[in-house]
């Protein structure tokens, strides 16, 4: 982190040296590089929105409500040996921890000074907002079949690495593309897409800026920019913008409790890879919406055969479990983690211990906000952690009946 720091302190002189007059930018920069600081890390997840540019999406009906009927979490789990829940929870660095059955909290605690009403960043769990997105888009005929290629939207990838590849393969994180989601290692391409946001840079030109390094739908690896190229699908099939489409057809129809704001890019492009702020009962209210296969108060919002899809691993590769000399034991959806032994359970996963549990046999949704630095040191170990740490809240609940 000091070796980052001190190359990112030499961007920013460098940054100034080009272009004083783009202070904007410079700022920009300063948050970016200091975002992670130990000191400050908790509260910046709170408050990203005032750090970088967002567009915010208000919402347009009254609240749901949800009923209460609160239950103590179990005090110990099982994840290779048995552990702690306190702990857990403060080793995590957990700074919030809902659980929703059906329509009841049956836990709520905001933890570190953090409160409810915090909005709250999202990074990799805005991936799922997505997925639901082109669902809907498909449903609609605006998108005609994944089996499509995204440069069948998209001819501005003809000649990147995401030439000819299928929706299908970037939707399962399986496009092929060349991509280092190191977070630790300043030259990285996820760091490199990091100063391209900082300094006001276009995320569209990033994404043509990668090349194929395998055969695609043959191997999952997680390219966070897959992500963005669905964006820019959605954009070119629908003739929406992301925040439009996102209000009219998700937004204004779950009912949410407070507005979503999308980091943007330098050409007020939402980061739909990771740049959501919202509530924690927000995410709880998306989380609602798969437990109950796409239906809101009745209402057919995410069409059901789409969400089977998006949580049914259908090759190989994609299924749950240990492979290849892999630290990984998750499988894959569209754009949704499964758990190994995942039965009718999935989970939205976002980099310092953000999640979205959804467990639809049992009727259970479990949001928990982090901001755990330790997590992308070892993401798979600490995700299947927590998929223990969730099992074990819903089969207490269910003990409880």
């Amino acid at each position: 982190m000091k070796i980052f720091k001190i190359s990112a302190l030499m961007l920013i002189g460098l940054a100034l040296i080009i272009s004083v007059a783009k202070w904007d930018n410079i700022e920009r920069l300063y948050h970016v590089i200091t975002l992670f600081d130990e000191d400050v890390i908790v509260e910046n997840f709170s408050r990203i929105k005032t750090l970088v540019p967002t567009s915010e999406v208000k919402p347009s009906t009254e609240a749901s409500s949800f009923d209460t009927g609160y239950q103590a979490l179990p005090a110990t789990f099982t994840y290779k040996e048995e552990k702690d829940v306190s702990e857990f929870l403060d080793r995590t660095s957990t700074t919030a921890l809902l659980v929703l059955r059906g329509n009841t909290i049956t836990y709520e605690n905001y933890f570190q000074e953090t409160k409810a009403e915090d909005h709250r960043i999202s990074w990799s769990v805005a991936k799922s907002f997505i997925s639901a997105m082109f669902g809907i888009a498909v449903d609609e005929g605006a998108i005609k079949s994944i089996e499509d290629t995204v440069t069948d939207y998209v001819p501005q990838l003809v000649g990147t690495g995401y030439e000819g590849v299928r929706i299908k393969d970037v939707l399962q994180m399986s496009s092929g593309v060349k991509f280092n989601e190191d977070y630790f290692d300043f030259y990285s391409d996820i760091n490199r897409f990091g100063r391209t946001f900082a300094l006001g840079g276009s995320f569209d030109e990033f994404a043509a800026s990668l090349e194929r390094e395998r055969e695609p739908g043959t191997y999952l690896h997680y390219v966070s920019i897959d992500t963005h190229v669905l964006g820019m699908v959605l954009r070119a099939a629908t003739g929406r913008t992301i925040v439009d489409y996102f209000n009219e057809k998700i937004w204004s129809r779950i009912e949410p409790e407070s507005s979503v704001y999308f980091i943007v890019d330098g050409n007020n492009e939402p980061m739909v890879l990771g740049g959501m702020n919202l509530r924690t009962r927000d995410f709880a209210r998306f989380g609602q919406l798969y437990a109950n296969m796409g239906n809101w108060r009745g209402n057919q919002i995410v069409p059901k055969q789409w969400i089977h899809d998006s949580t049914t691993p259908d090759a190989p590769h994609l299924v749950p479990g240990k492979r290849d000399n892999s630290d990984r034991d998750l499988g894959y959806g569209f754009q949704w983690w499964l758990p190994e032994g995942a039965d009718q359970e999935f989970m939205a996963m976002g980099i310092y211990g953000q999640f979205i549990y959804v467990n639809q046999k049992a009727g259970v949704v479990i949001v928990k906000n982090s901001a755990h630095l330790e997590f992308a040191e070892n993401n798979y170990e600490v995700a299947s952690e927590s998929a223990a740490f969730f099992r074990a809240i819903v089969d207490s609940l269910v003990g409880a009946d």
